[in-house]
């Protein structure tokens, strides 16, 4: 999916700093990584993605500055380190001396025997760099190397560096390679990039602090994947319309949810074009409407052509939202659905381009076009005119005809798909209740379907999971109250149309792995856990149920027979399994 970099793509800088910077690869342009340098655009196109790259000031001033790409043994070898041999294991108990004026103490409850370098009596003090200030802002400026004679001059004019163990010594290497290494690596700008870049250089709570391992685990549950069915199957009148792979979704992290669901379908990115295969342009331009002054179209003898010519091409215009299975239909608040994020993958929710998957596969509609579409403005039908008195009009006029129309059929049949239900599964991540968003979304689905509600913290979902409980699902089914006066007190939802209701949590926890030094890194981000709630949702059975509560066991009969007693045991029944006993 991702080849080489191309022009107008969007892609992640991962700079030696740990630091993620999204950018977009403009052709002829300079880009600027603040204190690691800059460099051409130009320089990135038509390479592959991972590559590890310096960047090398010219010798003239005048020259731009150039990239190297760094190979593989390089890095691996410096991954590894320039550590010397290692001195032989010394009996327990004892210290040993290598001659180096240290002491390596031994303890049989390191694990392995490892030996452990004492640096107890190391002080570190910032005098100990002999360097000062500006004698390193001007390396920083003079020296070449990528920052490379830097960080040797920094490591040599250290007073302690001999003091120093193996892993402080690497772990004050690396300190200073991430300060002064004018490095970075391409990486190519996925769902699992721009959480974290937005995680970390952007606002959390605007993606409501949705981590990349919470999306991974959003897809999963809810099942989301490329449905093979190719048509839309209706059964009787009593069941809804059944598609394939069809998710309705409700989405506050700015698109961050939606592009997650569209990865694992491929349908986020678009097609990728070369330049030997892209069709030429076509010749059989259309002639355009010669100009008049007073705004009309000039009448001459192709005039009459050139109308209805245009008319055509409005006719076969491609109308967006007309997948009929593996879509995603989000439901929003507003007059327009945010979904910001989608930027980054070439989407534009004003302007989509026809050639992009989403423009079919993705729909929305708002909470009024839901619940009353009839007090939505744009389910009513505008006017029709019939086509002679179109040609008569001005193009201004025809245009904004036509547009009327074809939303008026976008609109309309997103509104009427999605009040027939018959969908997968139903993805939420809102700050709404989710109770209420739940009473009228999970008729829309089909049985079997998942639903997973995402929340930044346990509360409302905890909530959530008391109202599809069990105890209130049996006296939901002891005394069934009137449909129409749900949701009430009592039952904010039914709580018969989900069942296994399950709250769970995951975070990804870095930890250093050392010899007795192992633990979690103390400098992870903090922030929300982030929880999810899932269940299934399931049809229930029309009329009472007559089968209710735990089974008896048969008794044994005992029969003698001349002067001996055996015992009879009667035939297994169904109702003796010991799971349907309980």
């Amino acid at each position: 999916m991702f080849g080489l970099v191309r022009p107008a793509s969007y892609i992640v800088l991962r700079l030696s700093s740990g630091t993620l910077k999204v950018l977009q690869i403009v052709p002829n342009t300079i880009i600027s990584i603040g204190k690691y340098g800059s460099f051409p655009s130009n320089a990135l196109l038509g390479r592959p993605y991972n590559l590890t790259f310096e960047v090398v000031e010219p010798a003239e001033k005048k020259e731009l500055p150039s990239l190297r790409v760094v190979s593989a043994l390089e890095l691996h070898a410096e991954a590894l380190g320039s550590a010397g041999p290692r001195p032989p294991p010394p009996v327990a108990g004892q210290s040993t001396n290598n001659g180096d004026g240290l002491e390596y103490d031994s303890s049989e409850d390191i694990q392995d025997n490892i030996n452990t370098r004492s640096n107890r009596e190391t002080i570190d003090d910032p005098l100990r760099q002999q360097l000062s200030a500006e004698e390193i802002q001007t390396l920083k400026r003079e020296g070449g190397g990528a920052g490379r004679e830097v960080i040797q001059r920094l490591m040599s004019a250290h007073s302690g560096i001999e003091q120093k163990t193996d892993f402080s010594l690497a772990k004050y290497a690396l300190r200073k390679a991430r300060k002064y290494l004018r490095r970075f690596t391409v990486l190519p700008l996925d769902v699992s990039n721009l959480a974290q870049f937005l995680m970390a250089e952007r606002e959390p709570v605007r993606i409501m602090e949705l981590r990349e391992e919470m999306l991974a685990l959003i897809g999963s549950w809810a099942n989301v994947r490329w449905n093979e069915g190719s048509d839309v199957v209706t059964a009787d009148e009593k069941e809804s319309k059944r598609g394939h792979g069809r998710w309705l979704v409700v989405d506050e992290t700015g698109g961050l949810v939606v592009a997650a669901i569209a990865e694992r379908m491929g349908i986020l990115n678009p097609p990728e074009e070369d330049e030997e295969t892209k069709p030429p342009p076509s010749n059989n331009l259309l002639p355009e409407e010669p100009p008049n002054i007073d705004g009309k179209a000039a009448e001459g003898p192709g005039t009459q052509a050139a109308t209805q010519a245009q008319l055509e091409r409005r006719r076969r215009h491609k109308p967006a939202m007309t997948a009929s299975n593996n879509t995603i239909t989000v439901i929003h608040a507003n007059q327009q659905p945010n979904l910001s994020n989608l930027k980054y993958f070439h989407f534009d929710t004003n302007h989509p381009s026809p050639d992009h998957p989403l423009y079919d596969h993705l729909k929305s509609l708002s909470w009024l076009q839901l619940l009353s579409p009839e007090e939505d403005s744009g389910y009513a039908e505008p006017e029709t005119v019939p086509d002679e008195t179109i040609t008569n009009w001005k193009s201004s006029k025809r245009a904004t005809y036509y547009r009327k129309r074809r939303r008026w059929e976008r609109v309309k049949g997103v509104i009427d798909e999605v009040r027939e239900g018959g969908y997968d599964g139903l993805i939420i991540a809102s700050m709404m209740s989710p109770a209420p968003i739940l009473h009228h979304t999970i008729p829309l689905l089909r049985g079997g379907a998942q639903v997973v509600v995402y929340s930044p913290h346990i509360e409302p979902l905890s909530e959530l999971a008391d109202l599809y409980s069990t105890p209130r699902r049996a006296a939901f089914l002891n005394n069934p109250p009137d449909p129409t006066t749900l949701p009430n007190e009592d039952f904010p939802v039914n709580p018969a149309l989900l069942l296994a209701p399950m709250v769970q949590t995951a975070r990804v926890q870095n930890w250093q792995c050392l010899p007795g030094r192992t633990h979690p890194l103390m400098t992870s981000r903090g922030g929300a856990e982030g929880y999810l709630f899932t269940a299934t949702r399931v049809l229930p059975a029309e009329g009472k149920v007559a089968a209710r509560g735990k089974a008896k066991r048969r008794k044994i009969v005992k029969e003698e027979v001349k002067g001996s007693m055996h015992v009879v045991q009667p035939e297994p029944s169904v109702l003796d399994h010991p799971g349907l006993a309980n």
